[in-house]
């Protein structure tokens, strides 16, 4: 029997990539004798090389369009594959473009134009990211959405020396969004009532957070840092081991509700959470401005989610 090869294309970012985990989970059970493909960036090939849902991981560099020997050299590699069917879960101008790279043969499951298996909802930017590309893949024709089982996720924690009780704190977010992130002051004083009460606050982040953890570090020493020293897997797996989390809308918190922890997820208008909010265990706190999201509030909802 001729085993049909399948290519599933998610580039990221974080948050957008842990909300295809469900996505992932049913096309591998739709096409569950095939060879199936992940197309995607250099940040996510370690955890998708772990997962059950991929027999192959193929690194996209994101050539710029204008370098057309590049481009060419994609496309090649893309047309070598003898891929039946491709489902596009980035759904984006450029992935856009790779439906044109690919000479338009394979089934495609997206939105390029012409391609055979479009998601035809005029509405499907005004959707929740799961909720849209459930409805992408049912347009496809998978029906079955088992949910995304992370049992697979295994990670050393020991080397990080934890107490038994520990809460996961993401006090960063993108860098160009800062309107995006609670003030580090506000993370300090919630670090500090967490400490009181016998949970070890563990800071989460890369050097982009650097500024941030320092504050935080200065007025609660009890606070552990992980910047820079966990990857997806070990956050993952400390989600599973942590008694909550509280982060602003970024990338890791997604992750985190992902895998099952209680989870305080801080939004602003810079984002909508009827849009993108993790889901799971999930409390949303939403003000305009996150300048006016006071301590009192914020360890209020977590004294509930801790009670709970």
């Amino acid at each position: 029997m001729t085993t049909s090869h399948i290519l599933v294309i998610k580039l990221g970012a974080l948050g957008d990539f842990v909300q295809a985990l469900g996505p992932f989970a049913a096309i591998r059970a739709h096409h569950a004798e095939s060879h199936i493909t992940l197309l995607t960036t250099r940040p996510f090939a370690e955890f998708a090389l772990a997962s059950p849902w991929f027999d192959q991981v193929w690194i996209d560099d994101k050539p710029k369009w204008w370098r057309l020997d590049k481009m060419a050299a994609l496309g090649a590699k893309l047309r070598s594959g003898g891929f039946s069917r491709v489902y596009d879960l980035q759904t984006s101008g450029r992935s856009g473009r790779y439906f044109a790279l690919m000479g338009k043969n394979p089934e495609w499951s997206g939105i390029a134009e012409g391609c055979s298996h479009p998601h035809a909802n005029p509405g499907r930017d005004f959707m929740h990211t799961m909720e849209r590309q459930r409805e992408q893949l049912e347009m496809a024709g998978i029906t079955d959405f088992p949910g995304p089982d992370l049992g697979w996720i295994k990670s050393d924690l020991a080397r990080f020396g934890l107490p038994a009780r520990f809460a996961l704190l993401c006090p960063g977010g993108a860098p160009h969004r800062p309107a995006k992130r609670w003030p580090a002051e506000r993370f300090a004083a919630l670090a500090i009532w967490l400490a009181e009460r016998g949970i070890t606050p563990v800071l989460l982040g890369t050097h982009k957070e650097e500024s941030e953890i320092a504050v935080i570090r200065a007025r609660c020493p009890q606070a552990v840092d992980l910047a820079d020293r966990t990857s997806f897997l070990d956050i993952a797996a400390l989600a599973g081991h942590a008694v909550c989390a509280i982060g602003n809308d970024t990338g890791p918190m997604h992750l985190i509700a992902a895998a099952g922890a209680k989870a305080l997820v801080l939004f602003s208008d810079e984002s909508d959470p009827l849009l993108c909010a993790p889901r799971g265990k999930v409390t949303v706190l939403r003000r305009p401005s996150l300048s006016a999201l006071d301590p009192d509030e914020v360890e209020a909802a977590l004294a509930g989610m801790l009670a709970s």
